[in-house]
């Protein structure tokens, strides 16, 4: 599964730097990515891709400061933007010093600045999936899953009382190429719910996530796979 990805991401990075010089790439934050970023940094990854090519940009953000345990940004830097001694140019971390609101209108004014008036089209957007069958800061219930614009928002978690920053899904559809990994028996009824059951966005979020003109991959081990009845998926 890590392996499978892991291969993905270096072919689709070749393919976009072949095709437009360069590669822009939404990561993903919680604990299952993290694995996958230790690996692309390590020895069997770290030179098959062209890393000075590469530009940073993150689905979804806590709103924490940038040191905190909690952030995602704090999280990819130490897993893998440190280890490959990247340019500061090339990371696109969400400035959680101002308020929710503007942080979120700050992080749509860097993303379309870094395409220039061109199409916004991530060339790859990675994805986890919540138990809840929420994506990125995209959470059952909240008014962000109705919106239309392809751009970030902030989310207010009532139930945890914090707020969230996170491209919305029409933005993440205007990708070429989006990839989830999930892995863990805890995530089977999500990925079942999200994957075959009947549309229901207000309780399964990440059944938004459905590119516009890119494809989709899932990318799961055995144990999140197996409340599926279609097992032919990239386990």
């Amino acid at each position: 599964m890590l392996t499978g990805l892991a291969n993905y991401f270096v072919e689709t990075a070749a393919s976009s730097i072949a095709d437009h010089g360069q590669f822009s790439v939404a990561l993903s934050g919680g604990n299952s990515p993290k694995k996958l970023y230790e690996l692309l940094a390590s020895p069997l990854y770290k030179d098959k891709v062209e890393w000075s090519k590469v530009h940073f940009f993150f689905g979804d953000e806590r709103y924490v400061p940038q040191t905190d345990p909690q952030s995602n940004y704090l999280m990819a830097k130490k897993a893998l933007l440190e280890p490959l001694d990247l340019s500061f140019k090339q990371i696109f971390p969400v400035d959680t010093s101002v308020s929710p609101e503007e942080a979120a209108k700050k992080y749509t004014i860097d993303i379309n600045h870094y395409f220039a008036g061109f199409d916004v089209r991530f060339d790859l957007v990675l994805l986890g999936l919540g138990d809840n069958s929420h994506t990125a800061s995209l959470f059952p219930h909240t008014s962000v899953l109705h919106d239309k614009t392809a751009s970030v928002k902030e989310v207010f978690l009532e139930d945890q009382q914090v707020f969230r920053i996170t491209m919305t899904a029409p933005l993440i559809n205007q990708a070429h190429h989006i990839a989830y990994l999930v892995y863990g028996e805890t995530k089977a009824i999500a990925v079942h719910h999200v994957i075959e059951d009947k549309i229901d966005i207000e309780n399964y979020p990440a059944q938004l996530i459905k590119p516009q003109n890119g494809d989709l991959q899932w990318f799961l081990d055995k144990t999140a796979a197996s409340g599926l009845d279609n097992k032919l998926i990239n386990i």
